[in-house]
């Protein structure tokens, strides 16, 4: 969640960086008439409370002067209730603000580009050179079809569109690409971690899935529970509304899971093969920092990810998303497109964002920082998406009769 207090005090200048990411007039219209309604409350009840703090030192003089009180305690007890009122009005008007506030999305860093779309980002670099082709390279479902790894119909006849069954050395290389990664990141220094998957709705709330992507959510029927969408929601809500000390930081975490989007927003795109599926697996990373040392983990977590591509043999390029591609809760991005020759495209593998301290004030995440207790920074980032990494294999490696090569650093988890 934004910064109410600083909301608040600089009204104009948080308005004019939420504007840059989209946020509609009315939006912070209504935010700022929330306040508007919030602070009178708030000024109602400190008037009754200074009223009852007076007559509550006339009870002392009555009593010592020998005056009757009756009339006095008439206007005690009156005005009791008229504080009892407008302590229930300023609670009212102080959950109506921070329900709004729950849809309001970060704040972008300066440093953002401008934009409207994918199509305004930045790349910042390329990493190794696409390989030249003597022939017409496949996209991933002939392959997949040729070579028996993957049964995208049977995915469909036990589930639904957007579902696949993965066989033999599909299935092989998909447990190989996550032990490699798993392995990788430990390396990196991330801890490992296994964790639910299914969440609470204030985890949900916390890393800000919630309120405003709940029809991308499969939920359970008469539970307050969801299946994850990425594991960035257990992972990082494990520390929620916890005090952590300083040199506990940073806390640097990798974690694999099946995730689970309906993809509600995604009609008619990327209908055929593993691109956009609506069960994958996912190797994530998690970082639970200081401010101070948040953009040094960040680095650390793009290069992580950039390294598990490059060791892997697959092209691919670092772009920083514009205003207009950043995610809800996203203060600055930095996604990895990974080269599909048969697509002829770099298509995203990995999202690293920097959160800021948006999903801390949500999750309520502290830090003892001396003798004040502040919120921690959180970042997350794909490390990565395994059916992607599986499909940018597949095209890469592919021979003209459709055999594939293997990257050398997964044949000693798959025993070659």
């Amino acid at each position: 969640m934004i910064d109410l207090k600083l909301l608040q005090k600089d009204f104009e200048s948080v308005s004019a960086k939420l504007t840059r990411k989209g946020v509609r007039t009315d939006l912070l219209s209504s935010l700022k008439e929330k306040f508007e309604a919030l602070k009178e409350a708030k000024a109602v009840f400190e008037s009754l409370q200074a009223a009852q703090n007076a007559m509550s030192k006339e009870f002392g003089v009555y009593k010592r002067e020998g005056k009757d009180i009756s009339e006095l305690k008439a206007r005690v007890d009156t005005n009791k209730l008229k504080v009892s009122d407008a302590i229930e009005i300023q609670r009212e008007r102080q959950e109506e603000l921070e329900a709004l506030a729950m849809t309001v999305p970060n704040m972008p860093d300066d440093t953002v580009p401008d934009g409207a779309d994918e199509n305004d980002n930045v790349v910042i670099s390329k990493v190794l050179t696409p390989k030249e082709f003597n022939f017409t390279p496949k996209e991933h479902w002939e392959l997949a079809e040729q070579n028996g790894w993957i049964d995208f119909e049977r995915g469909v006849k036990i589930a639904t569109s957007r579902f696949s069954v993965s066989f033999g050395m599909g299935a092989r290389l998909e447990r190989a690409l996550i032990n490699f990664m798993l392995d990788f990141n430990r390396e990196r220094g991330f801890e490992e971690v296994s964790v639910p998957a299914l969440v609470n709705r204030q985890s949900l709330e916390g890393t800000g899935q919630l309120p405003k992507f709940e029809d991308d959510l499969y939920k359970i029927e008469g539970q307050e529970l969801f299946l994850i969408p990425t594991a960035e929601v257990p992972v990082t809500n494990l520390y929620s509304d916890e005090i952590l000390l300083s040199d506990e930081l940073p806390k640097r975490m990798t974690a694999y899971t099946s995730c689970f989007r309906k993809e509600a927003g995604a009609a008619g795109r990327d209908t055929r093969g593993m691109i956009r599926q609506h069960q994958f697996h996912k190797v994530e990373l998690v970082a639970i920092t200081t401010p101070d040392t948040s953009e040094a983990v960040f680095t650390q977590m793009v290069a992580c990810a950039s390294d598990i591509l490059t060791a892997l043999e697959l092209p691919h390029r670092l772009v920083n998303l514009c205003t207009g591609d950043l995610g809800f809760g996203a203060a600055h991005t930095t996604d990895l497109e990974v080269w599909l020759p048969g697509q002829n495209q770099y298509r995203e593998i990995s999202s690293i964002s920097n959160t800021r301290d948006f999903q801390a004030r949500r999750a309520k995440i502290r830090y003892k920082n001396g003798k004040k207790n502040e919120f921690v920074n959180t970042l997350n980032g794909s490390s990565l998406a395994v059916g992607r990494t599986l499909v940018a294999i597949m095209e890469n490696g592919q021979n003209e009769d459709g055999s594939i090569d293997i990257p050398e650093v997964l044949k000693p988890y798959l025993g070659m």
